[in-house]
């Protein structure tokens, strides 16, 4: 049994890039699709027309995608 402080859940790897480009850019897209973040690769994050002014639900959308694209370049670099 284990022990409270331990885990046996293992993190997976970020993909490194090894020179095979083809091989990685497979990798890291099953990396990103298995957290999630896939679509902003393909489909970027939402921006607001300029001079509209975003409700409060809006706003907090835009930011928490914002988050999520920054996470996706970080793996990425």
């Amino acid at each position: 049994m284990a022990e409270c402080g331990s885990s046996s859940f293992v993190q997976p790897a970020i993909p490194k890039f090894d020179s095979h480009y083809d091989h990685w850019a497979m990798l890291m897209e099953n990396f990103l699709h298995s957290k999630e973040y896939w679509g902003f690769v393909e489909n970027g994050i939402l921006v607001m027309v300029d001079g509209a002014e975003p409700t409060k639900a809006q706003h907090k959308l835009i930011e928490e995608q914002k988050l999520k694209d920054l996470k996706v370049k970080n793996y990425l670099f």
